[in-house]
């Protein structure tokens, strides 16, 4: 007597096993929203970049210069109560310089000379104080100054209010969905925050600055610093 055997394909096999499991995978209903919150409070630490540049007939020569103008300019800064770990060197260079192209030449141009520059960033940690920092660093020899940029010194309780305000500002946006589908919010299943939470303000100075020889103390505004932070939310539905 034959035995007759009949085998299901492999597929429909694992079709009807996965099919419980796939079901049980959907995800629960939900409400996915952004917030968003602010705080604005004025800046109290500044920055500043101030330099000396230096020409030469020779690289030595404009190495030497820069030097000892620069010495002075760090001479100034601590006579006039900067503390030594508020001024560090953010750039050095020695660069030679070139003669104009002649029209129709072409032959690379000649050097004429070198230019050493040095520059420092400084921190100034009383607003009041930023004026006559610059005026001083003008007086010393400084010829290249700008990029006064105003900072919050600590900003994490202040971000610390911005997201609390931006977790309500999610939750209001959620509550009004949820109203507007006649459901009602449970608790929530994945919280992600985004953002820019230290943005800088940069102030801008006068021409005069740069180009040194002030005749009256320079005109800062330092303006207001916002601090922000969004947060992505999904709600369940209860």
């Amino acid at each position: 007597m034959r035995t007759l055997k009949f085998a299901l394909p492999a597929t429909i096999l694992a079709g009807a096993v996965a099919s419980p499991a796939l079901a049980q995978a959907e995800p629960p209903p939900a409400i996915s929203v952004t917030g968003e919150g602010t705080v604005s409070v004025p800046p109290d630490l500044a920055q500043i970049e101030a330099g000396v540049a230096s020409d030469a007939k020779t690289a030595k020569e404009a190495a030497e210069a820069n030097n000892a103008a620069m010495g002075k300019v760090l001479a100034a800064l601590k006579g006039a109560g900067i503390d030594e770990k508020d001024y560090q060197t953010s750039r050095l260079s020695l660069q030679p310089q070139y003669a104009p192209p002649t029209p129709g030449r072409q032959a690379p141009p000649a050097i004429i000379g070198y230019r050493a520059t040095n520059h420092v960033t400084i921190k100034v940690r009383d607003l009041t104080k930023v004026a006559g920092v610059i005026d001083t660093l003008v007086a010393a020899g400084a010829n290249d100054i700008g990029n006064v940029g105003f900072t919050v010194a600590q900003p994490s309780k202040l971000l610390d209010e911005a997201r609390e305000k931006a977790v309500a500002d999610a939750r209001r946006k959620a509550e009004i969905y949820a109203k507007a589908a006649g459901v009602t919010l449970g608790a929530p299943l994945d919280i992600t925050e985004g953002g820019a939470p230290a943005p800088v303000f940069r102030s801008k100075m006068m021409g005069a600055i740069a180009g040194g020889g002030l005749a009256a103390p320079a005109p800062i505004a330092q303006g207001e610093e916002t601090l922000s932070v969004s947060v992505s939310i999904t709600w369940a539905i209860k």
